[in-house]
C-alpha cells in the first residue's frame, strides 16, 4: 500500500468515523490536515476565532450525540479554544479537538508558540495526548472518538506535532471498532420499583447527556403511569414536552420557588441522567445532604452516584437502557402531585411586568405562542436568558441549545452550527448585548457558510447579571458594568443582512415575521436599563 502523509491518514480516519463537518480556524501548524481534507467531502466551517469554532463544534456534539470535530493551531489558537472545551466538559458533550503543535524535533526548547498541552488541558478535558509517531495516528484518533463518547461524554484533545503530521506512513488496514452499548438487567431495577411504589410525593428529574426524542416519550409515559411530576435540570427544558400535563418546569437558575419547594418535600427522587448539583438544589440548600430522601439514580458515569447526595439505588447506564423496564414493572398509580405541580408551573408562566416599552416577558411569551415547535433557540449567559427559561415552552427535543456551564458568547456560534445542521428549521440566537459582543465576529462565519439565522439582541446597555448582584451586595455603587453598543441594524446591513430596531412591544411580531423569510436578521430589543431580572428592577 502506498504511504500517505499524516494529514491524509487523519482525514481518511475522520471519514471512517462518519464525520460530516469540521470547524476550524486555519493555522500553519496543521497544513497537512487541511491538505488531507481537500480530498474529502467533509465541509470545513472556517470561523473567525477559535473560541467561536469550539462552541460551534460543541453545539454540533450536543445536537447529534456524536463528537463535534475541531481544528485549531498551536499556542494562541489552542488557548482561545479552551472556552468551548470547558463548555463541553461541563455539559458532557462529545468533542474531539485536534491542536497543531511545534515539530517534535524541537519539543521542550520553548520554540515559537510551544505549549505543554498535557499540562494545559489535563484538568479541562477527559483525555489529552500528543501523537509522536505517524504510524500510530489512526490508533490515537480511534481512541479519541471512543473516549469522547464513553460513559459521561466529553472533550478530548489530540496534539499533532507538525513534523509528525507531515511525515509519511503506511495507512492502517483495520477499521474503527464498534462501541459497546450499556444494558441493564431487569433485576437491577427491582429496588427502584419498590421505592417508587412506596412514595407519596415522588419527583422524576431528567438531565445529563444521552437523551433523544425516544427518551422524551418514554420518560413522559413513566410520569403518566406513576402519577409523578416530571421536571428537568438547568437548560435541558427540551427533554420533556413543556405542554405535557405532568411537566412541572426546570430546576435551573431562577427556578420556580414552588418547584424548588416540591423538590425539598419529595420522598423519592428518580434521576434519569440528572444530577443533584449546586444549581439543581439552590446551592445544596433544598435537600439536606445528611438526611436526603431515597434517591434513585440512572447515570452513564458510575462516579455520579457518590457525590454530594449518595444514591440509595443506582444503575449505570443511559435512561433509554432502563426506562422501558421501569415502565413494565411499575404499577399504574393515581395522581401523586402532578396536577398541582402543573398548576404551579402555569402560574409561574403568567408574565410579571418589567419596566419599559419593550419587555422581555412579552417578547418571549409572543415567541412561545407563535414560533413553530421546531424552532431552535440558542443562548449564552445573562439575565435575558432567565426570561426564556421562565416563559418559553419547548415542545420538541433538540430545540434548546445552551451551555449549562453558563458561558457567555455561546448563543451566536451555536446558532450557526444549528442552522448548518438543520437548514430547514428556524434558528434563533437569543443574546444579551454583552453576550453577543463576545463572539459577534461569527456573524461573518454565518454569512460565509449560508447560515440564515435570526439574532435577537436584548440590549440594556450593561452586563445585567453582574449589575443585579452589584445592586444587591453594593447598592448604589455602580462599577464596571456599563456597555457601549454598536448600531445593530447597521451592523446587520454591513454583513449583508437586515436589521430591525424594536422600541415597543407591538413592533416585534412584524420584525420576526420578516426575519422568517430568510437571510441574516438582527432584531435589537431596546430594553429599559432598569430591568435587571424577571423579578427585579431598579
Amino acid at each position: 500500500m502506498t504511504n500517505q502523509h499524516g494529514g491524509k491518514i487523519l482525514a481518511d480516519r475522520l471519514a471512517m468515523h462518519g464525520v460530516g463537518r469540521v470547524f476550524s480556524v486555519p493555522g500553519e501548524s496543521f497544513l497537512a490536515a487541511l491538505d488531507g481534507l481537500y480530498d474529502h467531502d467533509i465541509p470545513n466551517i472556517v470561523c473567525r476565532q477559535e473560541g467561536g469554532a469550539a462552541m460551534m463544534a460543541e453545539a454540533h456534539g450536543k445536537m447529534t450525540g456524536t463528537p463535534g470535530v475541531l481544528f485549531v493551531t498551536r499556542g494562541p489558537g489552542a488557548t482561545n479554544a479552551s472556552a468551548g472545551l470547558h463548555i463541553a466538559m461541563h455539559d458532557a458533550t462529545p468533542l474531539v479537538c485536534f491542536v497543531g503543535q511545534v515539530p517534535l524535533k524541537h519539543r521542550d526548547r520553548g520554540v515559537f508558540q510551544e505549549v505543554d498541552y498535557r499540562a494545559f488541558f489535563g484538568p479541562l478535558v477527559k483525555w489529552v495526548a500528543e501523537v509522536e509517531r505517524t504510524d500510530r495516528l489512526a490508533e490515537y484518533i480511534d481512541r479519541a472518538f471512543a473516549v469522547a463518547m464513553a460513559g459521561r461524554p466529553g472533550p478530548v484533545v489530540l496534539a499533532l506535532p507538525e513534523d509528525i503530521l507531515s511525515a509519511m506512513a503506511e495507512p492502517p488496514k483495520q477499521r474503527p471498532g464498534a462501541r459497546a452499548m450499556a444494558s441493564v438487567h431487569g433485576d437491577d431495577i427491582t429496588p427502584m420499583v419498590e421505592a417508587l411504589k412506596l412514595a407519596e410525593r415522588p419527583l422524576i428529574l431528567c438531565g445529563g447527556p444521552h437523551w433523544s426524542e425516544t427518551d422524551k416519550k418514554s420518560a413522559q409515559a413513566l410520569a403518566e403511569k406513576t402519577g409523578a411530576p416530571i421536571a428537568v435540570t438547568f437548560r435541558r427544558q427540551d427533554y420533556i414536552d413543556n405542554d405535557h400535563p405532568n411537566y412541572a418546569g426546570d430546576l435551573g437558575v431562577g427556578a420556580n420557588p414552588a418547584l424548588q419547594k416540591r423538590l425539598s418535600a419529595a420522598d423519592c427522587i428518580l434521576l434519569l441522567g440528572a444530577e443533584l448539583n449546586d444549581i439543581t438544589t439552590a446551592d445544596f440548600t433544598l435537600i439536606d445532604p445528611a438526611d436526603p430522601p431515597p434517591i434513585l439514580q440512572v447515570n452513564a458515569a458510575p462516579e455520579a452516584a457518590s457525590r454530594t447526595y449518595p444514591a440509595t439505588f443506582a444503575v449505570t447506564g443511559t435512561p433509554i437502557s432502563m426506562v422501558y423496564q421501569l415502565l413494565e414493572q411499575v404499577r399504574q398509580s393515581p395522581d401523586r402531585g402532578a396536577a398541582q405541580a402543573r398548576a404551579e408551573y402555569e402560574a409561574w408562566q403568567i408574565p410579571q411586568p418589567t419596566p419599559g416599552k419593550v419587555q422581555m416577558e412579552q417578547v418571549i411569551c409572543w415567541l412561545r405562542d407563535n414560533a413553530s415547535p421546531d424552532t431552535i433557540i440558542t443562548n449564552g449567559a445573562g439575565n435575558y436568558a432567565a426570561f426564556l427559561h421562565r416563559y418559553y415552552r419547548f415542545r420538541k427535543f433538540g430545540t434548546q441549545i445552551a451551555p449549562t456551564s453558563g458561558s457567555m458568547g455561546y448563543g451566536l456560534p451555536a446558532a450557526v452550527s444549528a442552522k448548518l445542521q438543520n437548514p430547514g428549521q428556524p434558528v434563533i440566537c437569543l443574546a444579551g448585548d454583552g453576550c453577543l459582543q463576545m463572539t459577534i465576529q461569527e456573524l461573518s462565519t454565518a454569512r460565509q457558510h449560508g447560515a440564515d439565522i435570526i439574532v435577537i439582541v436584548a440590549n440594556n446597555g450593561r452586563y445585567g447579571t453582574i449589575r443585579m448582584h452589584q445592586e444587591k451586595n453594593y447598592p448604589g455603587r455602580v462599577s464596571g458594568t456599563d456597555l457601549f453598543n454598536p448600531d445593530y441594524a447597521a451592523l446587520a446591513g454591513a454583513y449583508g443582512g437586515t436589521g430591525h430596531l424594536v422600541t415597543e412591544n407591538a413592533q416585534f411580531a412584524q420584525a420576526y415575521t420578516e426575519a422568517l423569510k430568510g437571510g441574516l436578521h438582527i432584531i435589537e430589543l431596546a430594553l429599559d436599563p432598569r430591568m435587571l431580572a424577571t423579578t427585579k428592577s431598579l
